[in-house]
């Protein structure tokens, strides 16, 4: 018989399936719930550290970019005092604590600004082999830690200088809210900074001088565990299809203190595509944010519910499985014997046949055909035959039984319904995340906007074109946010461009606006302008990539982004939109308004929890806040996501329910198909053969499909089809012999 054909193999393996679903059932199902701090709050936790390393990583690789690019312009142009270059530096740029230019041979120093820059620190013997002008980190006397990024000034005739800045390891932008800490570690888990734990001096009471304490306790636990999982690499670091972060990151659960539970995320900082390393992810630095969350004590786990389950899938698997083999199995294995008996020659015994099905009208055929070898003639029933039970019907009523028991977990049981108790740390956490990402935003054009100034400060009325074309070439080249950039004059004329073609009005002179929005029709321009000194009318002009917008909107957990402006018109998005679209609801639009109102002084991000039957939807906005050149576009970030999709108990505890019941049905239509496919329907064929071959057919050749128990009868019936000719001119013989007589 064949391995994978044949009778036994689809209902064995069908036992098997119910078996292995029986034991999944009530191990997943008995387990749901019983985690006090649910399992989207540890995820949430594990995004925000992956947004704080992703921000640390953006900020440490733009300001080492920034000031390289910087010397380079001035290396380009006239020599230059070191006051003015700092100067110069300090204007454009407001992101380092302290600059120095010091004179590499002498170690003289020429210039500074901001605090005083750790420079005993550098060693200036070492600063051309390889790697020497990368960038380090220092610890400072007071325990603070420094990142010193270095660039070479360099003109002809004079010593070579180096330009030195200083800046802290702190986050930018990162919204923590009122309850949460975050750090950053280096490889050893020592943490470098952290933000978010008051230091003692800044406590009034007792009571927060201890809570205060209980923190940083608890901080450098989860720093010891953190330093050894971010050793891991990244891919065997996270389940296989994961995707999401390309760094390493996860969660923890720390200890309690006054009832609630410590948890943090961590992540490493990873570079923007896989397999890139930038000059931020070789520090090895890791980010760690750390919250307490009240635990719910009356959560329990009960089995209950999945072992009824799995025995109610026990009893029906059993019964099922019983009813193929007495219905369908055993008549089969029956009429194989019996048409082998035949074929063989042995005719003393009848042949014993089914009850029902085809199994049945092929057992009264082999008996017609074993009268008939004994003599009997071959006649056509005078009466149409009565058609019985099939084997097709039998297969129905194993379907619906297993079906029984998969539709209620499908369609009824365990529905989340519209009481779903979302945790309240969840939306507190998509509001900081989305002002987080809307903070995040408002920096990047800021920081583009910030590149256009110190290319125009460079600029000046003795610039000949070809050398501003080098000049926006090259800033293009080091940054990759702008889709052209070119220097228009008063008159509107293009002096010099790099990139694709100007969205620009013919004789129209620059705008006096910072950072504007264009309509064109199809997408949204965004362009920014610089004044360029020495030349009248004329300016630096930036139109930004709408893909970059939308490439930092691209967050995993915090659904469906979009970034709209003062008239609530979407301009970006992380998923498909149309520009200039309205926010998908009223309430969405309610709740970005909601957040541009002035709650004193400035506007604050909101976060809040629509429920609409059973459709619970999560919900942020955050309006631009903060200086720049971006503030004045009144811009909003809103994000939203459905609250089914994340790993809340009730969520979860349907989630599983129905993906039971679809591996029932699953296991039923594959097995009970495979059934009919290699056995069903090839005996339905057999049973028509057999009963035209009892009724004198003796023509048709008749030969096995499959290797299996059907096919086998079919051998048995073609042999004796080659028998029955031979029996037939014996009787005619012994006919014709009467009749002589």
């Amino acid at each position: 018989m064949s391995l994978i054909g044949g009778i036994r193999p689809p209902i064995a393996v069908l036992s098997v399936l119910l078996l292995a679903l029986a034991g999944i059932t009530a191990l997943s199902l008995g387990r749901v719930g019983s985690d006090r701090v649910p399992q989207a709050v540890m995820t949430s936790q594990q995004h925000f550290a992956e947004d704080g390393a992703i921000g640390l990583r953006a900020s440490i690789d733009e300001s080492v970019t920034d000031l390289t690019r910087t010397a380079e312009l001035f290396n380009a142009a006239d020599p230059a005092p070191a006051d003015a270059v700092l100067d110069k530096l300090g204007n454009v740029y407001q992101k380092w604590l302290g600059t120095a230019v010091v004179e590499i041979k002498t170690g003289k120093l020429l210039a500074a600004r901001g605090e005083n820059v750790p420079l005993p620190a550098i060693d200036r013997s070492k600063l051309s082999d390889e790697n020497g002008l990368a960038p380090r980190m220092v610890r400072l006397q007071n325990g603070e830690t420094r990142l010193l990024a270095f660039a070479v000034l360099h003109w002809q005739g004079q010593p070579q200088k180096l330009l030195v800045a200083s800046s802290g390891l702190k986050f930018p932008g990162i919204s923590l809210g009122g309850f949460r800490s975050i750090a950053v570690l280096d490889q050893q888990g020592t943490v470098l900074s952290q933000d978010g734990i008051p230091e003692p001096e800044q406590v009034k009471s007792e009571y927060e001088r201890d809570e205060a304490a209980e923190s940083r306790r608890e901080l450098k636990a989860f720093a010891k565990t953190v330093a050894q999982k971010a050793r891991e690499h990244p891919v065997k670091a996270k389940e296989p299809g994961a995707g999401g972060f390309l760094g390493v990151s996860g969660s923890l659960t720390g200890g309690r203190y006054l009832g609630d539970r410590s948890i943090a995320g961590y992540a490493t900082l990873a570079g923007p595509t896989a397999g890139e390393s930038t000059v931020a992810t070789s520090l090895g630095l890791t980010v760690v944010a750390m919250v307490k969350v009240g635990e719910d004590p009356t959560v329990t786990s009960s089995p209950v519910f999945g072992l009824a389950a799995a025995g109610a899938l026990l009893l029906i698997g059993g019964v099922t499985v019983a009813f193929l083999i007495g219905t369908v199995q055993r008549p089969l294995i029956r009429l194989f014997l019996e048409s082998r008996r035949l074929s063989r020659g042995d005719l003393t015994r009848p042949v014993t046949s089914p009850r029902y099905g085809e199994a049945a009208r092929i057992g009264a055929a082999l008996e017609r055909l074993r009268r008939q070898l004994q003599g009997e003639p071959a006649e056509a029933p005078a009466t149409p035959r009565r058609r019985r039970l099939g084997a097709r019907l039998l297969l129905g009523v194993c379907a619906v039984l297993l079906l029984a028991w998969s539709a209620p977990l499908l369609l009824v049981l365990n529905r989340a319904g519209d009481t779903v108790v979302v945790p309240q740390q969840i939306v507190n956490d998509q509001r900081e995340r989305t002002d987080t990402l809307s903070d995040r935003v408002r920096r990047a054009l800021n920081e583009g906007h910030a590149d256009l100034m110190s290319v125009a400060a460079l600029l000046g009325d003795r610039t000949k074109p070809d050398q501003m074309t080098e000049v926006l070439k090259r800033t293009m080249a080091q940054h990759l946010r702008y889709e052209t950039m070119y220097v228009l004059d008063g008159n509107g004329t293009v002096l010099a461009q790099a990139g694709g073609e100007p969205h620009t009005t013919p004789g129209k002179g620059p705008s006096g606006d910072q950072i504007r929005v264009l309509d064109t029709g199809k997408e949204p321009v965004i362009i920014g302008t610089a004044e360029v000194n020495g030349r009248k009318g004329a300016a630096v002009v930036g139109e930004f990539r709408i893909d970059f917008l939308n490439s930092l909107l691209k967050r995993p957990g915090l659904g469906e982004v979009r970034v709209v402006d003062a008239q609530r018109r979407v301009l970006a998005g992380n998923n498909g939109y149309f520009a200039f679209e309205k926010l998908p609801s009223a309430r969405l639009e309610g709740l970005a308004n909601g957040a541009n109102r002035k709650a004193g002084t400035s506007t604050r991000p909101s976060g809040v929890l629509f429920r609409d039957g059973d459709d619970i939807q999560i919900a942020g906005a955050a309006p631009f806040a903060g200086g720049g050149a971006a503030k004045s576009l009144g811009w909003t970030v809103v994000s939203w996501q459905p609250a089914s999709g994340l790993k809340i108990p009730e969520y979860h505890r349907q989630n599983l329910t129905v993906l039971a019941g679809l591996l029932g049905v699953t296991a039923a239509t594959a097995c009970l198909g495979w059934l009919h496919i290699i056995v069903i329907r090839p005996l339905r064929a057999l049973a028509d053969q057999a009963e035209a071959l009892a009724d004198g057919d003796r023509r048709t050749v008749l030969y096995p499909r499959h290797h299996d128990e059907v096919g086998a009868v079919v051998r048995s019936l073609e042999l004796i089809r080659q028998q029955l000719p031979g029996q037939q001119r014996k009787r005619d013989g012994m006919t014709s012999l009467a009749g002589r007589n």
